[in-house]
């Protein structure tokens, strides 16, 4: 009796060993199927000029107007002004507040030098060149019409002062020689112009030169300067301070900076000027107010009087009428979620940048924000992989929206982990 007892007791742990170890097999093979790594959206840098500013929206910046549309009573239509086109831009927020023709494509003139000056902060920051480097002046860069900084042909000039020509000077001479030592060529160094607009989303676009001196296929638009401003200011706030800088004296003669408003305005403190005939008085500028920066861009003025009237224009009507602020800072959780199959259980989410928005100046109390997740999380999860959306939304209308990514990665978890979150969802 006694062996027929324990025959028993041996059979039915047996079969409670086999049934467990069946269960572990199928489990296995639904897991193998459920942890195959999928493609993520986590943030990736896509060239040098990339930075911890992350990537500019190559979306358009949101137009707040229409969604602020019962609310415009005390706010007074943006200015009429005689250009060809203009935008007027919250720095903080990219939204914009007021435009005219802003994607048309026109020749930008001497701002084209921003995207030149671009490349140059691009190339000191990443040590390929230093400001003490000595730029030699080719013949091809001291025969460059138009304005001018007045280098001799055969010279060396330190990059440094080179940058004041290029700047203050607005000069040509100055701005093909820099071409030439950054690039081999005018042609090649205009082609990494085109690829480093690509990144920043300018897709209204195309460079052929360094200087903006009138060519077929030459032009920008007054969204994509804005843009180009914003990355300038945000991605080397170290060598923004270039602009603001008022005069230069080069071979006994000096020159002023063509931008007015640094005199006129305190708060404005760069950027550019362009002058062509074609294009007529371009002017892209920023300040700073009460913690707020506006960038505008007109283009196509009758007069360099005109343009620089204009662009205070648009900066007094946005100081005056509209305040940003600040949603949430980048890096902070907004809310955690649950993770599956991953070696951490929780993840918190936010925004990889800061977030801002701007409103009519006393109107942002009836913003409405939400975060919404896609679905469920499952690992692996890149830091900065978009898992759902952040709304801001004033009564039922759309303000913007931004991506909800994850603040940190979290790679597949191990096997026994895996097979207890298969259970935990099985039930």
């Amino acid at each position: 009796m006694l062996r027929k007892d324990i025959w028993f007791k041996f059979k039915n742990i047996g079969t409670t060993v086999f049934a467990v170890l069946l269960l572990f097999i199928c489990c296995g093979k639904a897991l193998a199927a459920n942890t195959t790594p999928t493609p993520t959206t986590t943030t990736k840098p896509t060239a040098a000029v990339a930075s911890s500013f992350g990537q500019i929206s190559t979306s358009a910046p949101t137009q707040i107007h229409s969604a602020f549309s019962s609310m415009q009573t005390l706010i007074p239509a943006a200015p009429d002004l005689n250009v060809k086109a203009y935008i007027l831009v919250d720095a903080k927020s990219g939204n914009v507040i007021a435009a005219k023709n802003p994607d048309d494509h026109l020749p930008p003139a001497s701002m084209t030098k921003i995207m030149s000056i671009y490349l140059v902060a691009d190339a000191l920051r990443s040590g390929k060149i230093k400001f003490t480097d000595q730029v030699p002046i080719s013949e091809n860069a001291w025969r460059t019409g138009g304005s001018r900084m007045f280098a001799k042909v055969g010279s060396t000039i330190p990059v440094q002062q080179l940058i004041d020509g290029i700047i203050i000077a607005s000069g040509n001479d100055a701005t093909v020689a820099m071409a030439e030592f950054l690039a081999g060529t005018e042609a090649s160094f205009a082609d990494l112009m085109n690829q480093t607009a690509a990144v920043l989303g300018m897709k209204d676009s195309h460079f052929v030169d360094s200087n903006g001196l009138p060519a077929p296929n030459h032009y920008s638009s007054a969204r994509n300067m804005a843009i180009l401003a914003r990355a300038w200011i945000y991605n080397f706030p170290e060598y923004y301070p270039w602009f603001k800088t008022k005069w230069i004296m080069y071979n006994n003669i000096k020159q002023p900076n063509r931008n007015r408003l640094l005199w006129r305005d305190p708060s404005v403190d760069g950027m550019k000027t362009g002058h062509t005939n074609e294009a007529g008085y371009c002017l892209t500028a920023s300040a700073e107010r009460n913690g707020m920066r506006l960038i505008t861009v007109v283009m196509g003025a009758p007069s360099e009087k005109d343009r620089a009237n204009y662009s205070e224009a648009l900066l007094n009507y946005g100081f005056r009428f509209f305040e940003s602020h600040k949603i949430y800072a980048a890096n902070t959780p907004v809310l955690n979620a649950k993770v599956w199959y991953g070696t951490e259980k929780a993840l918190p989410l936010g925004v990889a940048e800061d977030f801002y928005i701007t409103t009519p100046v006393g109107q942002n109390k009836n913003l409405k924000i939400k975060a919404i997740l896609n679905g469920k999380v499952v690992a692996p999860v890149g830091k900065n992989q978009a898992l759902g959306t952040i709304t801001v939304s004033n009564g039922d209308k759309v303000i913007v929206t931004k991506p909800l990514v994850a603040l940190k990665e979290i790679p597949v978890g191990g096997f026994w982990s895996r097979i207890w979150d298969k259970i935990r969802e099985a039930i």
